[in-house]
Order: structure tokens, then C-alpha cells, then sequence
């Protein structure tokens, strides 16, 4: 299978690169909105600063508290039924479906 370039994030950690996968036919919005926050340079230098061994790593505040997004305005949610397994990317809200931003 060749890979999508335009659909692929490149994420380099300090320890190594990961390589993502962007499924803008299950996401669309959510896949636009973390491709153009990428291009716009928002996640350089952002931490992870959710970490829970074995289950998941978050990023994409702004101030690392886990509280801020970027300044456009929250997703419409984009559920489907596609599973939650390891090497998942998804995006955070809070109990508000309509609340994915940038982490």
C-alpha cells in the first residue's frame, strides 16, 4: 500500500520520530484542523503533558496544563465506529461532544 503523504503527520520526539497515519475519511474536520495547526507550526515545542503507561499520551496545549487550545473555534464532533486500539489518534474534548480544539 502506498502511503498518503498529504495524510501522514511526522511527529519528532527527543526519543525518535512516529509516524501517523490521518484518516480524513472517518474525521474530516479534525483531520483538517490538526493538518493546519501543523503547517502553522502550533505543535513545535508543545509537550505531552497527559502521559498514562500503556494507555495514552496527550499534547497539543498550548501552556501544558492540559486546559488550553488553539484560538479557532472547537470541532463538531465526528464519531464513528471505527475502535479505539493501540496506535490510535484521536482528538481530546471534554464531556461537551462539540469541544475538540488541538489536543
Amino acid at each position: 500500500m502506498s502511503q498518503d503523504l498529504e495524510n501522514t503527520l511526522i511527529v519528532e520526539l527527543s526519543t525518535g520520530t512516529v509516524t501517523i497515519d490521518l484518516r480524513p475519511d472517518l474525521a474530516p474536520g479534525h483531520v483538517e484542523r490538526i493538518k493546519e495547526l501543523a503547517r502553522e507550526g502550533f505543535y513545535d515545542g508543545i509537550v505531552f503533558h497527559r502521559v498514562i503507561d500503556g494507555f495514552m499520551a496527550q499534547g497539543g496545549c498550548p501552556n501544558g496544563s492540559g486546559m488550553g487550545g488553539s484560538k479557532k473555534p472547537d470541532l463538531k464532533a465526528e464519531f464513528n465506529a471505527e475502535p479505539h486500539v493501540e496506535g490510535v489518534c484521536s482528538m481530546a474534548r471534554t464531556n461537551a461532544p462539540h469541544s475538540a480544539n488541538s489536543q
